[in-house]
């Protein structure tokens, strides 16, 4: 297997950094991509109807180490690719859809942080859509002749309309404004309100002159008004990724496990019911997330039977239409794609510098199926780092034989059997998501 063009040594150590650490990398995920098309299809369906105005929500389902994080940072790179700006964070016990401690402004703190555009992929793109904005209203009032702050006050009028939108509307004619007189202190207070950087209504309204902040309460508002200025800054609209999904899950509390999972709620009936639009959600979770009747989504019965399989898909039969989508295992010849890709990862894209044969790749699939079965098929994570652990040996070993490799691996797995069987069997921590097969 060979790549059309060669690898960048940078997107190289990136990748191979990565995977070894057991995390996805940020860049050069088409290197590594395979398997998946119709659930990549279907959420390409989904960025398509963001981008004309519509709105959607998916809930990514899969066990530890089944690609959950990996397929939400390939959609985001669809989606930037596609024109619409996208934010992706980690739901944690200090990051909620809902909470009165500032949980929840915190979450969609670090969601506007990471806010990315295809000119600025790595996140912090808030300025440039904010500018971006400004210079298209300042060629649409030179073009009518009329003055550049009457033009700004005239585009942000869907704004108003919105729940929260008026204070929204005036703090970003306000960093215009600081925009067009090069004051920066105006400029750097409006970032800090739309960032949701405010604690204090009191010190917003000395600064700007509004009378609300983005605080717990207008989480999801906040979110939506965003995605209208990103429609209105040129963009064609708002991704929102959020994964671990099962810090929800893992909440002691039950009211307000019950409280994120009826903010999800709306979001749903939101979108199912078209009220909102020009955004997209994607939420990433265990089944036990999804499906544990006491703890989970299913928990909450509103949303039980939303998000209810349709029941006509058996034997094979798979419906994509629906908000969930749940990640398949790989297939032996899938896998043993990606395993030529990561060889050729090594390589930088030359075949030449191949660090082993394909008979290899061979064995140490049959390695994998004879330490821990179909496991390793429904846990590519584990599988992907043992092998790049093996290459990352053979290549700073030009001696080493792969043959002996396995086999050695082989002995010591025999002599640790008992130590090992919990990560095998899944008897272990299961909140360890980096428990590998040992390389």
């Amino acid at each position: 297997m060979t790549t059309k063009s060669p690898i960048r040594p940078r997107d190289r150590d990136t990748i191979i950094s990565a995977l070894r650490a057991g995390v996805v990398p940020r860049i050069g995920l088409q290197h590594i991509q395979v398997g998946r098309q119709r659930e990549i299809g279907a959420l390409l369906q989904d960025i398509e109807r963001i981008g004309s105005g519509g709105s959607s929500i998916r809930f990514v389902i899969g066990p530890y180490g089944a690609g959950k994080t990996f397929f939400l940072f390939l959609v985001r790179q669809i989606a930037l690719q596609r024109k619409l700006a996208v934010c992706q964070a980690d739901l944690a016990p200090d990051r909620r859809i809902h909470a009165t401690g500032g949980q929840a402004r915190g979450l969609y703190a670090e969601l506007v942080r990471s806010l990315a555009t295809r000119t600025a992929p790595d996140g912090g793109a808030l300025k440039n859509i904010l500018e971006s904005y400004i210079q298209k209203t300042a060629e649409r009032a030179a073009s009518s002749g009329g003055a550049i702050e009457a033009a700004i006050k005239e585009g942000l009028g869907d704004l108003r309309e919105m729940v929260g939108g008026y204070d929204f509307a005036t703090v970003v004619a306000a960093y215009a404004r600081g925009y067009e007189e090069g004051n920066d202190d105006l400029q750097n207070a409006a970032l800090r309100w739309l960032r949701g950087e405010y604690s204090t209504k009191t010190e917003a309204r000395a600064d700007l002159g509004v009378r609300t902040i983005i605080d717990d309460a207008a989480f999801y508002d906040g979110l939506r008004l965003l995605a209208r200025f990103t429609r209105l800054a040129g963009f064609g609209g708002l991704l929102v990724c959020l994964d671990e999904l099962v810090n929800l899950y893992k909440l002691q509390h039950s009211q307000a496990r019950n409280q994120n999972y009826e903010q999800i709620l709306r979001i749903l009936n939101d979108v199912l019911q078209g009220t909102t639009e020009g955004i997209g959600f994607i939420l990433g979770g265990t089944p036990d997330t999804l499906l544990d009747t006491r703890r989970g989504l299913y928990s909450y019965e509103a949303l039980q039977s939303r998000l209810a399989a349709n029941s006509f898909a058996v034997n094979g039969l798979a419906d994509y239409s629906g908000p969930v989508v749940n990640l398949p295992n790989l297939t032996p010849e899938e896998l043993y794609h990606l395993l030529e890709r990561l060889r050729d990862v090594f390589a930088a894209g030359d075949p030449e510098r191949w660090l082993l044969p394909d008979e290899a790749l061979h064995a140490f699939m049959d390695h994998c199926a004879s330490r821990i079965g179909e496991a390793y098929f429904r846990t590519p994570r584990n599988t992907v780092k043992a092998f790049v652990d093996l290459l990352a040996i053979i290549e700073q070993n030009p001696g080493a034989d792969w043959r002996a490799l396995l086999g050695a691996v082989d002995v010591a797995e025999d002599r640790g059997a008992v130590a090992d069987h919990d990560i095998v069997e899944g008897e272990g921590d299961p909140d360890d998501e980096l428990a590998t097969l040992r390389l």
